[in-house]
């Protein structure tokens, strides 16, 4: 495993691209903001926002926007700069996860009680319970299944009601580095190029049990199709020379939302409060990660801080050693019973997925890494 020069992105994530001298595609990307001609930019973005008020008149609609939200800080920043700063009348749509924290529901009311219009779609619990299992059995990842309806929910509510214009966050090739797979630029079909999602096509959990016919919200709309009818997708953060973790926190939390307050920040195995704030099953899913892949969110966190300067190299390794990878059994406990299998069973699955390239089992059964973080490992 190598580390970029700059951050700490490993060469270990999907899609990651690494220059001739070990710098990560996504410190590349932030270097190269600083040449970026932001008014043209916000001019284009402008364009794109008159462009899709034109097509609604045209068409009837109220709406000539749709965003996929949570309620977190990206989509309440996302919902708010649409309407006040593009003059847009978003349709928010909410595709609620099985399980929903109570500071998640708080924060989608909170959306919804600064004045937005939201659509909440909520796949059979059933089969998303089914889903979830199979992607922790056949995948290592809990979350896989959801990840489809989560990302296609804001596409179909855009085709049903004919509306012009989906606005995703970020861009995961410039903000994540993994350009390999997506595309480095403003256009949000390209989320179907995503490593868990790979075409986001609902055939892929179909079973004897399961016929595609109740796997409607897993299915992503034909891309073709979508651009036939005018309908336009963008990620946000590629025209928004404001948008950073902490600028988007930081304004969400004005707003109103709430953050990981009460945890303690070594059960959710990262070291900001305001990420993953609807799903406990998330915690899980990142503790997982890190043992196939050698990273969790807290090193996401700490490559962000790096890159916009709010922390040196040296201070993010501290962190990412502190946190990275940590899980709190209350939340191996609460995954265990929703895959309704004993915590045995979810160890021995775990297991399975670990990259022993990287860690072993030390004398108590404990996975354990054999790199040092920030350092490159053989």
């Amino acid at each position: 495993m190598k580390y970029c020069k700059r951050c700490l992105q490993p060469d270990t994530r999907p899609g990651i691209i690494f220059s001739k001298d070990q710098v990560c595609f996504a410190c590349l990307y932030e270097e190269s903001k600083k040449l970026i001609d932001w008014n043209k930019r916000e001019q284009e973005l402008h364009d794109i926002a008159e462009d899709a008020k034109r097509k609604a008149r045209e068409r009837g609609n109220s709406y000539d926007c749709v965003i996929g939200v949570s309620g977190g800080k990206d989509s309440t920043f996302q919902a708010v700069y649409a309407r006040e700063k593009l003059g847009l009348h978003p349709l928010l749509v909410n595709c609620a996860p099985d399980v929903i924290t109570r500071v998640g529901q708080h924060n989608i009311d909170n959306l919804y009680n600064l004045g937005f219009d939201i659509i909440t779609l909520r796949p059979d619990p059933k089969i998303a319970r089914k889903l979830a299992r199979r992607g922790f059995f056949e995948y290592g990842n809990i979350v896989k299944a959801s990840e489809y309806c989560l990302w296609a929910s804001s596409y179909i509510i855009a085709d049903k009601f004919d509306i012009p214009l989906i606005i995703q966050g970020e861009n995961a090739a410039l903000t994540l580095g993994a350009a390999a797979t997506q595309e480095q630029n403003g256009d949000a079909y390209s989320v179907v190029n995503l490593n868990t999602l790979q075409g986001c096509k609902a055939s892929d959990w179909v079973d004897e049990e399961t016929p595609i016919e109740q796997l409607f919200l897993y299915q992503f709309p034909d891309i073709e199709n979508l651009k036939k009818k005018g309908i336009q997708a963008i990620f946000l953060q590629y025209y928004a020379k404001e948008w950073s973790q902490v600028y988007n926190a930081d304004f969400a939390i004005a707003r109103g939302i709430w953050g990981r307050s009460e945890e303690d920040l070594h059960d959710i195995g990262r070291y900001r409060r305001y990420t993953a704030l609807d799903s406990d099953i998330q915690i899980v899913n990142q503790m997982i990660k890190y043992l196939k892949f050698g990273f969790g969110f807290a090193t996401d966190e700490a490559c962000y801080d790096i890159r916009e300067g709010r922390l040196t190299r040296e201070e993010a390794i501290w962190l990412v050693n502190e946190y990275d990878g940590k899980c709190g059994q209350q939340y191996i406990k609460m995954a265990c019973d929703y895959l309704d299998v004993t915590e045995e069973e979810f160890w021995e699955v775990v297991d399975r997925y670990v990259n022993t390239d990287l860690f072993y089992k030390n004398e108590k059964g404990k996975w354990t890494p054999k790199f040092t973080v920030g350092t490159d490992f053989e």
